[in-house]
């Protein structure tokens, strides 16, 4: 099993982190959300190009919510690649500010479409700091493209 993991520091408390990755998940991942953000429910993620093209759509299972600590989901639908892995947010103050360590776990294989997912991770969690901090992220459709599958 091969995991994709990034670690960033944003200057908030963790309980304002945590609520944005629950409530605020349209301010930086992708602007179409839809689905119950409670433990065992399901959150639907679509994204689309700027012309609102659908590119691809993503389905997670709630598995833990740990308060101002740590989510936990489980994709049940997506892109072959992505069904069966987990992704964990882990929040921890350190230095007056918070770190989120950040992994999307037990892709089956190291292949293409996992060097892709990782920087776009990254580009998402800047955007989550963007939003946290400054009171704006850049969600899908509005991301950073870095590659023709954007």
């Amino acid at each position: 099993m091969a995991n994709i993991i990034h670690r960033i520091g944003i200057r908030a408390s963790s309980a304002k982190v945590y609520w944005q990755q629950m409530d605020g998940l349209a301010n930086w991942w992708t602007d179409d959300v839809k689905g119950n953000e409670q433990l065992g429910g399901h959150i639907e993620f679509t994204f689309a190009s700027q012309t609102g093209e659908v590119k691809g759509k993503m389905v997670m299972q709630v598995k833990e919510l740990d308060k101002d600590k740590r989510v936990s989901w489980h994709c049940i639908d997506g892109p072959a690649e992505w069904i069966g892995t987990d992704l964990v947010f882990n929040l921890y103050k350190q230095d007056g500010q918070t770190t989120l360590l950040f992994s999307h776990r037990n892709w089956e294989e190291e292949v293409e479409f996992m060097a892709h997912c990782s920087m776009k991770w990254a580009v998402f969690l800047l955007s989550l700091r963007s939003y946290v901090e400054a009171g704006k992220g850049q969600p899908t459709p509005h991301d950073l493209k870095i590659d023709n599958w954007d």
